[in-house]
């Protein structure tokens, strides 16, 4: 996909009526991300924050945030006196969207629970992590919205301490309405620094930000692969949430205006992106196109959206609905809307997608804010193995085992099996010792309960 040029339409026009649907994924543009990975400028970032902490964090922001930074922790009173500053509807807006998120978040908690089979009892423990490390965008826009989609889940799953990373402002602030959600919230520590060198500061740790159990949270492409490289070093979850997608399939049973708009709302969020519109109607790619340029020309943000539509902007012609789907599941994308007479129709052929919206009254904008599922998604294709993020992203799941006498003679002689094929005596002794010996509490030297009962 070339760059934006005044005389080529927004949405490049890509003709696959004849191509089978088992050749789609050969004719389809390819991925732009792994050419935009900026995979040894990550690793440098990382390396400086690792070593350099606070200073190297002051350095950073000061090279690509330009602002010069003392504190990096944004100040308690100044996060409660947002929420005391920005509008009443504001403020509304954002309980409004807590309570869904929280209340949708709750379904997903998994609780201790034990399974018993043949004497053998298996404990199924959930426990969150005690820290947790979020990361909200900024730069272009502010984006009260990922706080509460990272923090509800975050408290839903019992996390302790939620710390939150994000990027200045020019004049070295954070966005009032991004420190209101944070109250909202009841975030615990606000630090004003964004980029790759967040992430690595929450897994690190520095002089002022102590280091989190895991990191959350969407960003640009030097976020999200700061998160990849620390994985390991810092929980993530797989999804990489990077750069925004939308795939909107439409078969003109809605206006082309709002199939327009929607191909544009996550192109606006800026380059490196994704924006598709597929259809199997060529009067629909035509009418949406044209909408596209006239909603771009009146756009206050006309330059993000064309430097997304330039770089990775498509109308895709396909054969019909089953074509258009396949496309869909090849691309994995982060939102799929399904602007069709039939969505529901066509849900059970979803495989790969973030999150789809069904129908007129359901563009993503919705699932953005106050849906209730989460807006952190899957990009990059990475939809194929992950999902939106969710409580068990902030858990850990521990089983533990507890087998009686008569368990471990029906199950031993295969413990002793498979231990000596693999050539590990002390692992099979670890159970012939046991069924050789008297039972526990058979004799003085039976197990202390056993003497407890006794007496």
């Amino acid at each position: 996909m070339g760059g934006y040029d005044q005389g080529l339409m927004l949405l490049e026009r890509l003709d696959l009526r004849a191509v089978a649907v088992a050749d789609l994924a050969g004719a389809l543009p390819p991925p732009v991300w792994d050419e935009l990975v900026p995979t040894e400028a990550v690793a440098a970032i990382v390396e400086e924050v690792r070593h350099g902490g606070d200073a190297a964090l002051r350095s950073l922001t000061a090279r690509f945030d330009g602002v010069e930074i003392d504190a990096i922790r944004v100040p308690v009173a100044a996060v409660s006196a947002a929420l005391s500053a920005v509008p009443l509807e504001l403020r509304e807006a954002l309980e409004l969207a807590y309570a869904r998120v929280t209340e949708y978040h709750r379904h997903q908690r998994a609780e201790d629970a034990a399974v018993t089979v043949d004497g053998v009892v298996v404990h199924h423990l959930v426990r969150p992590v005690r820290r947790a490390g979020l990361y909200a965008p900024g730069g272009r826009a502010q984006y009260p919205s990922s706080v509460v989609m990272c923090a509800a889940p975050a408290r839903v799953a019992g996390v302790e301490e939620l710390a939150l990373c994000v990027p200045p402002r020019a004049d070295g602030t954070v966005a009032p309405a991004t420190l209101a959600a944070a109250a909202v919230c009841g975030i615990d520590e606000v630090y004003r620094i964004g980029g790759a060198q967040a992430v690595a500061a929450m897994a690190f740790g520095t002089e002022s930000i102590r280091a989190v159990d895991v990191v959350v949270g969407p960003g640009n492409r030097y976020v999200a692969e700061a998160k990849r490289q620390l994985a390991g070093r810092v929980g993530t979850p797989s999804a990489f949430a990077g750069p925004s997608e939308v795939v909107v399939v439409a078969d003109g049973s809605v206006p082309p205006a709002w199939a327009a708009v929607d191909v544009l709302v996550q192109a606006e969020h800026g380059p490196d992106g994704l924006a598709w519109l597929v259809t199997w109607d060529e009067g629909v790619a035509d009418a949406v196109a044209a909408e596209v340029e006239r909603l771009v020309e009146a756009s206050p943000r006309r330059q993000d959206l064309q430097a997304t539509l330039g770089r990775n902007g498509c109308a895709i012609l396909v054969a019909d609905a089953e074509a258009a789907m396949a496309v869909a599941n090849i691309v994995a994308p982060e939102h799929l809307e399904l602007l069709v007479a039939d969505p529901a129709g066509l849900l059970p052929q979803v495989r790969s997608a973030g999150a789809v919206f069904l129908g007129p009254y359901a563009p993503a904008s919705v699932g953005d804010y106050v849906a209730g599922p989460n807006h952190v998604l899957p990009t990059a294709r990475t939809a194929r193995f992950s999902s939106a993020l969710r409580v068990d992203d902030f858990c850990t799941h521990i089983h533990a085992v507890e087998v009686d006498r008569q368990a471990l003679g029906a199950l031993g002689p295969a413990v002793v099996t498979l231990a000596e094929a693999e050539g590990l005596p002390a692992h099979a002794a670890s159970v012939t010792v046991r069924l050789d010996a008297e039972p526990a509490g058979s004799s003085a030297g039976g197990t202390g309960r056993a003497r407890t009962a006794e007496r």
